[in-house]
Order: structure tokens, then sequence, then C-alpha cells
């Protein structure tokens, strides 16, 4: 078997028994493996809102201060970012598909465990056992799209687990928040566990690298190794990837790692305050402030997949420069997040949405770009590790931006320094991207540097 890919166009040539040639389409299994992932990251997200939507009726049965509430929003993170180095080595040694299935099964279990919390202190390590289930995903799903997508489809495939993100909240604010009126707090996290426990039966079903995959055609299974997909060491003796202190060490890492914290940090501010900001700030009830909350999620899903994925694989594939395209969208969209000033001025819902959406839109077609990095940078059999230790220096920022902007709020009875601080954050991110990352190339193999 040969094949030819060419310019936005993919062309198969199978060689018969006989020498004769057959043309024929490029099986989509692996869109359906991409799908597959966006599910599971579109669960967790929706696991992750269900807090910030029930601000007032934990406020209500618990009796906490929005300092505490700050501090329950922030709980998983801790953990999550705990576990993102070890994560990344143990998706290195171990492979997708044991690690994603015994965190799938833990998150869903978390979800069940915050319905029956009897107080905070409950509530709270329910919140900190999310963490340990949710840790490997992204990283997991790195790793995945590296082994079954060519180069020249990351973007779009990246785009898909990540814009689920955004998607999440989009849907799952509005959903929880009309959950949370009619049936109560804990019913509405029983349902996200059982949503959990759904995906786990899912991926334990249909996830499998290409190598396990009885489905994969050797067409398409042609098709992805010949793009440049990531090669499998089923023997993990055989090659055990660069130490985590040797790529720690690296500037591209350092510099990724940087830019994308500042992403993360207005990320998880909008994740978990945005219902508050606009009950509180732009004086809406509850009900409404969780449905106005998706428009500038849906906006970002949107631009993610339209931008940070189909856009840049169509220039890559048109024969654009693949690190330009990439550095443009990841620089330019981490500098349209800036607009999340726009919102600390802000007079009116309609205006603060605008302002949010252009934020939340550009960061989310650089998100799709930084998410596809770990792939394009790592060496050997360290996509996981590099992802880890991304996702780890990120997640200190997903801890500290409800902190940080429930002390700020409580402070000055505003949110307009918390958007302040967000868009300071960017500016250094933006700085690391142009002078520490740079071009978006692989590292050396250590025994190389």
């Amino acid at each position: 078997m040969a094949l030819a890919y060419a310019q936005g166009t993919t062309t198969t040539l199978n060689i018969d028994a006989d020498g004769s040639q057959l043309d024929g389409p490029i099986p989509r299994r692996r869109w359906g493996i991409a799908v597959l992932l966006g599910i599971g990251v579109m669960v967790n997200y929706i696991d992750r809102v269900n807090v910030s939507v029930a601000q007032s009726y934990l406020q209500e049965t618990f009796g906490i201060t929005t300092v505490t509430f700050g501090f329950l929003l922030s709980a998983y993170s801790w953990t999550y970012a705990l576990l993102q180095l070890p994560s990344g080595v143990l998706l290195d040694r171990f492979g997708v598909k044991l690690v994603g299935r015994v965190s799938t099964f833990i998150w869903g279990i978390a979800s069940f465990g915050a319905a029956i919390a009897p107080g905070v202190t409950s509530f709270f390590m329910s919140r900190l056992l999310l963490g340990v289930g949710e840790a490997a995903t992204f990283p997991a799903n790195a790793k995945a799209t590296g082994y079954w997508f060519p180069v020249k489809e990351r973007g779009l495939a990246t785009a898909i687990f990540d814009a689920s993100a955004k998607f999440a909240p989009a849907i799952g604010a509005p959903l929880i928040g009309y959950l949370m009126f009619r049936t109560g707090w804990r019913i509405s996290f029983a349902i996200t566990g059982v949503l959990s426990l759904c995906y786990f039966a899912l991926f334990y079903c249909f996830y499998r690298n290409p190598s396990q995959d009885k489905h994969l055609s050797d067409h398409e299974r042609e098709f992805i190794r010949e793009g440049g997909a990531r090669s499998e060491h089923v023997n993990q003796s055989e090659h055990k990837g660069a130490p985590l202190r040797y790529l720690a060490r690296q500037k591209k890492v350092i510099g990724v790692s940087i830019g994308f914290a500042s992403y993360n940090y207005t990320f998880y501010l909008l994740l978990t305050w945005l219902p508050s900001y606009l009950s509180t700030s732009m004086h809406l009830d509850p009900s409404h402030s969780s449905l106005y909350t998706g428009v500038p999620w849906l906006f970002a899903t949107c631009v993610e997949l339209l931008v940070g994925g189909w856009l840049v694989d169509t220039l890559v594939k048109a024969g654009r420069n693949s690190t330009r395209v990439r550095q443009f969208v990841l620089i330019g969209g981490t500098t349209l997040g800036i607009g999340i000033l726009g919102a600390a001025f802000a007079t009116s819902t309609a205006l603060a949405l605008f302002w949010i959406s252009i934020s939340l839109g550009g960061l989310s077609a650089a998100a799709s770009v930084g998410w596809s990095i770990p792939g394009l940078i790592a060496p050997r059999e360290s996509v996981g590790s590099v992802g880890g230790i991304m996702n780890c220096v990120t997640q200190f920022s997903a801890i500290s931006a409800p902190i940080v902007t429930g002390y700020v709020v409580h402070a000055t009875h505003s949110f307009a320094w918390a958007f302040v601080v967000a868009a300071i954050y960017l500016m250094v991110g933006v700085a690391s991207y142009i002078f520490l990352l740079g071009d978006i190339e692989p590292v050396a193999e250590p025994q190389a540097a």
C-alpha cells in the first residue's frame, strides 16, 4: 500500500494481490476517536462548571462566604495540578487506554460524592477526588491525538476535544441552572455523575491505540503513519522517553507552559465566576445569569473549531509554513484575550458579553494550537510528559484564578480589578510565546543535547 497526500486533498493507492492499483477514499475511523475524546472533555467540564452555577444554593446550604466559595471553586485544581507530572509519566509508561479507563471511573464516583456531601468539608474532599480523576484527561488526549492523526490534521483533531471544554459550559450552565431550579443542586450533581459513568463505559468499549484497533483499516493506518503520526513503542523498555528534569529545563517547554498558564487563568476566572459576575455586576437573577453565561462559551466553541481547527489545517495543507500559521493563531488569539479588559468597564450586559466573547474566542482559537504543541515539540515517547509539565504549570492558574478573584471581589465589591489582573497575565503569556517558545519544532533528544 502506498499513499499520496497533496495540498488539502488525500488520494489513496491500494495495491491488489495481482499488482493492480485501486483508488478509493480514506476511511475516517480516526475522526470517531476525536469525537470520543471530545465527548469525554465535555462531560469533564460539565462536572467542573456545576459548582459555579450552584453558588447561591451552596451558600444557602452550607452558609459559606464568597472567599470560601472561591476555595471550593479551585479545590479540584489542587489535586489536578499535583497529578499532572505523575499522570504524564503514567501515560508514557502504561498508555492512554489503561490510564483513561481508571481516571474516567474515578471522576464519575467523585460527582456522586459531591451530591451526597453532608457538609462543606466532605464537599471539598469530593472536589479533590474529581481532580484526581480528571488529571490525565488532556495529556492523554494530546498523546492519543499524536498517535491517531497525521500532522496536517492535528489542528482540527485537537480543536474537537479542546472546543468541548467551551461547549460544555455553553450548554451545561443553562441546563444545570434549570436542573438546580427544578430539582435542587444535589440531584444535578448526581446526574453529572451518571453522565461520567456513561462515558467510562463508552471509553472502555471503544478506545484503542491504532495498533490495537481491529476496526482500523490498513488503508487508514498507512495514511496516519505516512502523515507523520507518532509511532507506538509497545515495548516500553526500548525507549522510556526523556527525563522530566531534562524536559522542564527546555526553553520551548517553559515558553508554552507560561503562555498556556496565562490562557488558563482567564479561562478559569470565567468558568468559575462568570455566572456570579452577571448576577452581581449586571444584576441578573440566577436563572438568567446561567442562561447568558452560555453565550460567550458558544461563541468560543465556534471560533475554536473554525479558526484553531479548520483554518489552521487548511492553511497548512495548502502549503503555508506550519510554524508561522500556528504562531499567528497562538499569539494573535492570546492577544485578543486581553479584550477581557473591556468587561472591566462594561456598563451593560450586552457590552460585557461582547468583550467576554471576544476574549474567550481569541483564547479558544489559541488553545487548540497550544494543545497540539506537546505532540509537535516532544522528544520520542515524551508527549505525555511534556503535556503533563505544561498542564501542571497551567493548573496553578486554575487554582489561583478562583481564589484571587474571590479575594478581589470581596475587597473591592467589583470584578473590574479581577479582569485587569487577567489582562496583565495574558500580556506575559504573549511575550512567553514570542521569546521562549519561538519556532514550533521538536526539542532535541537528551542524548543529542
